[in-house]
Order: C-alpha cells, then sequence, then structure tokens
C-alpha cells in the first residue's frame, strides 16, 4: 500500500465500516493502542534511578516484611499487654494482617513498576503507578490505625508525591490528552459563563461537572450547612436549649463528615438527578449511612474517638437492625435522615448552589480555590495530629517529640475536650500497638 493509500484509510477510520478517522489530533490521534515515536523514546535517567530504587526495595522488603509482622504476631499473642493499647486483641491482629497483605502487595508492585521504568514501558509504568498511589494511600491509612500520625508516615508521603508525579509525565499520550482536555475546558468554560450555565455538565449525563472546582465548593458549603444542622438539631432534639459545639475540625465553623458525604452523594447521584424521589431517597440512606458507619469505625480503631454513638432501639422495645448490623455507628432514624438530606440535596440544593458557586468571579476562581484549598487541607492536618496527641496523653503517653509538645501546650486535653465537645477518647478500644507508661 502506498503512503497516499495510507493517509486515505487513516481519513476513512472509525465511521460506519470501522475503519480509524484521522482527528488529526496530536501523534496518534490519543489512541492509547498506537505508540508515538515520543512515547517510544527511553524514559530519563532520574525516573530509571527510581525505578532501580523501587525494584530493590521491593526485593529487600519481601523477606523484611515477614519477619517484621511476624515479630509484631508474636509479640500481640505471647504479651498482647506489652504491644497494644486497646482490649480488643482481634481487631488489632486484623488490621496488621490487612497491612501485612497491602505492604505485600505493594512490595510486588514496586518490583514490577521499577522493572517496567528500566525497559522505558511507558505505559505499564503509568499503570502500575496508578496501582501503587492506590496501595500507598491504603497503607497510610493502615499505618495511622497501628500507630496514628507521626514520621513513620513521611516515607509513604514522599512516595505518593512522587507516585503522583510519574504517573503525570511518564507516558506522553496521557499527558497530551490532559493538556488537549485542559484547553477545550477553558474554552468550554468560558463559553459556559457567558451563556450562565457554568459548572454545568453540558453532554447531559450529569447535573454538573465532577471537577476539582465544583466538588470543592460543594465540600465547604456542606461542610458548614452540616455543622448548622447538627446544632439545631441537637438543641431541639437532643437536649433541648442547650447549646453543643459541634465542629469536626480545629479550626472555623465545620463538619467535615457532612462536606465529605455530600461530595459522595453529588458523585454517586449526579448521573440519575432526573430520577425519582424514592430512588434517590434509598441511595443516598445506603451511601450516607454506610459512610457515616466507616467514619466512625475509622476514628475508633485510629484514635480511640467516639463521637457518636446510637440506641440499639428504633422504638420503645424494638431492636433497630442497622445499628445492630453496624454496631451501633449509624442508626435506621439517622439514614432515614441520610436519605431526606440526599433528596433536598439533589433536587433543591444543588442547583442553588451552583449559582451560588458561580458568584466567584471568573479571575479569582482558581486562586481563590487553591488558597482556600491549601487551609484546608493545614485545618484537617493539623486536626488529625492533635486527635493523635489527644490519644497518646490519654494513653498514659509523654510527649516525645517538638511536634506533641506543642500541641500539649496549645491544644491540650481540656482545649480538646472543649472544641470536641461530643467526642470522648477511649484508648482501649483502638486498635494501636503503642504501649502506655504505667
Amino acid at each position: 500500500m502506498s503512503t497516499s493509500d495510507t493517509a486515505t484509510v487513516r481519513i476513512t477510520a472509525d465511521d460506519k465500516t470501522g475503519n480509524r478517522i484521522d482527528y488529526d489530533l496530536p501523534g496518534n490521534d490519543l489512541d492509547p493502542e498506537t505508540p508515538t515515536p515520543l512515547h517510544s523514546r527511553e524514559v530519563p535517567l532520574f525516573m530509571k534511578v527510581y525505578g532501580v530504587i523501587c525494584l530493590l526495595g521491593g526485593v529487600i522488603s519481601l523477606p523484611l516484611l515477614g519477619a517484621f509482622f511476624g515479630i509484631s504476631a508474636y509479640l500481640i499473642f505471647t504479651d498482647p499487654e506489652a504491644a497494644i493499647i486497646g482490649t480488643n486483641l482481634t481487631l488489632t491482629v486484623a488490621v496488621n494482617a490487612i497491612g501485612f497483605v497491602i505492604s505485600f502487595v505493594s512490595a510486588v508492585g514496586s518490583i514490577i513498576f521499577g522493572w517496567t521504568l528500566l525497559k522505558s514501558y511507558r505505559r505499564d509504568a503509568a499503570r502500575w503507578s496508578y496501582v501503587l498511589i492506590f496501595l500507598s494511600i491504603a497503607q497510610i491509612i493502615v499505618d495511622v490505625m497501628l500507630q496514628g500520625f507521626g514520621l513513620h508516615l513521611i516515607r509513604p508521603s514522599i512516595q505518593l508525591a512522587i507516585l503522583a508525579a510519574i504517573s503525570i509525565s511518564v507516558d506522553p499520550a496521557l499527558r497530551e490528552e490532559r493538556e488537549l482536555q485542559r484547553r477545550l475546558r477553558d474554552l468550554e468554560d468560558r463559553e459556559a459563563a457567558a451563556e450562565g450555565m457554568l459548572g454545568r455538565d453540558l453532554s447531559g449525563e450529569g447535573y454538573i461537572k465532577l471537577n476539582f472546582f465544583n466538588l470543592f465548593w460543594v465540600f465547604m458549603v456542606c461542610c458548614v450547612l452540616g455543622l448548622i444542622i447538627e446544632v439545631i438539631f441537637h438543641m431541639v432534639w437532643v437536649d433541648p436549649g442547650v447549646y453543643q459545639d459541634r465542629a469536626g475540625l480545629l479550626f472555623g465553623p465545620f463538619s467535615p463528615i457532612y462536606g465529605v458525604g455530600a461530595v459522595l452523594l453529588t458523585i454517586i447521584l449526579n448521573r440519575f438527578y432526573r430520577k425519582n424521589f424514592l430512588f434517590i431517597f434509598l441511595v443516598s440512606a445506603f451511601v450516607g449511612g454506610v459512610f457515616e458507619a466507616s467514619v466512625s469505625w475509622w476514628m475508633q480503631t485510629s484514635f480511640g474517638a467516639i463521637a457518636w454513638s446510637y440506641s440499639y432501639e428504633l422504638l420503645p422495645g424494638v431492636p433497630d437492625p442497622m445499628a445492630i448490623i453496624f454496631a451501633s455507628r449509624t442508626s435506621t432514624p439517622f439514614m432515614i435522615m441520610w436519605g431526606i438530606l440526599g433528596v433536598f440535596w439533589i433536587k433543591l440544593c444543588l442547583p442553588r448552589l451552583l449559582a451560588l458557586i458561580n458568584l466567584i468571579p471568573w479571575k479569582l476562581r482558581y486562586s481563590l480555590t487553591t488558597i482556600a484549598a491549601a487551609l484546608m487541607l493545614v485545618n484537617a492536618c493539623m486536626t488529625i495530629q492533635a486527635l493523635d496527641c489527644w490519644f497518646t496523653r490519654s494513653s498514659g503517653l509523654a510527649p516525645t517529640s517538638p511536634v506533641e509538645q506543642f500541641y500539649a501546650d496549645h491544644f491540650d486535653n481540656a482545649y480538646m475536650a472543649h472544641r470536641f465537645q461530643s467526642m470522648s477518647i477511649h484508648p482501649d478500644v483502638s486498635s494501636r500497638m503503642d504501649r502506655p507508661e504505667t
């Protein structure tokens, strides 16, 4: 076939005959199955060096993992009082087992990832970087549940940042696609702003665009709205006439469980905003209830923190099946409340919130969002650190680092109890492996 014939075939691609069309896009028309010359290049030297580190690290980690978790298991079973703070041995063993599985898979994945970088298999390296990003996040969560918030999180956090950078840059086709999509989004946003449709999903598949800008402000607004709902509910129903601070972060009027819950409901229900009320209610009730129970369980196992606990009775003398299933971390009435909130959110509040978000001037959208996101990230990190230090003090451990001393001086037990008035710390129900001083 001649060169002209080849060009003709490319021009007729993806038509009704099943051939490919040349869309005149960069390189290979962003077709992941067709490598470009750029995609076939050797990966940079620094990536190969990191690949060697990953490969050797994975090989060395495998026997060390077995030894580490073997010793941990031996200590837990032979002298549990010397190994753990909590009294639930099964919980600590289960979390350790999960951590071992995650670490083992991560070590194997690091070996494969390092090999793909050494061999310049760019697309395979990008795919494995996504796997390792997920495993790194899971490892951080488990590490917090076992050892709290400390220096041991620096290594997986640095690894997470490096993997994120590599996942973006290692595959040129993906990088070109992202750049093209970014330019198209900017163009669409400007046109949508002129038409008063900024933030809407113009494809019609969902109500709003699920981008960082929209979801971040959904989170922010619902953190505040959720706190207001919590305070009013407590004053009207739980303890009539008594004000209780229900804030969930160290600074500001924010209840992050409602913010994150609203983001989850928005992502899950975005495509179903035209569905009937019953469908939205049932999905919202299930998602909200499971999310509430999961957060409660993680806070308890990580910091011994109990912020809410529901009765096992739905009505006098009638057991609540949801409270039994989720060990009082959620209940049928509160799942019903999540369902009602979801209906109001998708059908009534979201359109008005989108209009409110669009009041942010175009030139301030990204700078204001970046600054607000950075401040909320600092707020969240300091809150977790403060909870961890509250836990260690409640366990009888004296501050052993400048960070712990800082929180002991500025956010002591009395301050934390006043700030988080609905929360109490119970080290005996955690899965932590520290030993309090006697």
